[in-house]
């Protein structure tokens, strides 16, 4: 069954191992959804946080080979149940002195926060989930969105354990 999948990826901080790991993406025909990549608290390693759409055999193929790579560290899928993703969202809405306060009304609703004022535009920041950001874009859709730009997805594992605490261990 195709579900989106959520891998969390540490990866030796050097160059060309994004362009290696996105590959072999690519030669399996996977469609990667969400890539974001950053450092993590230790500077030699980064972590990366793909979300890609895929059946339960061939993902588990991919994931088989990604930790056969040189630079790959370690490789964990993060179930929605016990992690925590959040993406971040700019839009720049339609919002003349007309339709103002309708649109502040919604962004306060979302617990969002307006970051540029125009005369006609208002540029608004929004962290969260998926579907909350969705939402917002439904919700502000009828004040006219003129542009939108978003993050990748982050997500991380809840509870005491992290995956970096799991390198130490081999």
């Amino acid at each position: 069954m195709t579900q989106l999948r959520t891998l969390s990826v540490l990866v030796e901080n050097k160059p060309g191992v994004l362009m290696r790991v996105a590959s072999l993406f690519a030669r399996r025909a996977f469609n990667i959804k969400s890539l974001t990549v950053g450092e993590t608290e230790h500077p030699e390693v980064s972590r990366m946080t793909i979300i890609a759409a895929a059946d339960d055999a061939p993902f588990e193929q991919v994931t088989k080979q990604l930790n056969k790579l040189v630079n790959v560290l370690k490789v964990v899928e993060l179930a929605q149940e016990s992690s925590v993703e959040r993406r971040l969202l700019l839009l720049k809405v339609q919002a003349d002195e007309s339709r103002r306060t309708g649109v502040l009304q919604v962004v306060d609703l979302f617990r969002a926060h307006v970051v540029d004022v125009q005369p006609d535009t208002v540029v608004i920041e929004s962290i969260g989930s998926l579907p909350k950001l969705e939402a917002l874009l439904r919700a502000l859709e009828p004040y006219g969105i003129k542009e939108i730009v978003q993050s990748g997805a982050v997500a991380i594992g809840r509870g005491s354990r992290s995956i970096t605490d799991q390198l130490k261990e081999k």
